[in-house]
């Protein structure tokens, strides 16, 4: 994706994670990241930890999401945030959609 001010969602390419997960960059440049990922119904978001601090929306659908070994079922609307370091994961309950804002920017996505 080229950086730029003003995007479209129709003009921004997917890039299929597998496993029916998908996501595509949503804005960014070093300092701060927006992502958009969907997930098929039943579709995980494997457990992981990154150095960038993140907070999420859950954009629709619902989520069971843990974090640091705290886990909650997520409706649209609500949202969670991830400190740099500590272990999450997702699974989505019904297929939906998560956006992801990340500090500093996920130089892995670019």
């Amino acid at each position: 994706m080229e950086n730029s001010i003003f995007f479209k969602t129709d003009a921004v390419r997917w890039r299929d994670l597998g496993g029916g997960v998908r996501r595509r960059m949503m804005g960014h440049d070093d300092r701060i990241m927006m992502v958009e990922v969907e997930f098929d119904g039943g579709a995980v978001g494997m457990a992981h930890t990154h150095p960038h601090t993140q907070s999420s929306r859950i954009e629709r659908g619902s989520f069971e999401v843990t974090v640091g070994g705290e886990t909650a079922v997520l409706h649209a609307g609500d949202g969670f945030f991830v400190p740099s370091g500590v272990e999450h994961g997702v699974r989505a309950l019904e297929a939906g959609a998560i956006v992801d804002v990340f500090a500093p920017a996920r130089e892995d996505f670019l």
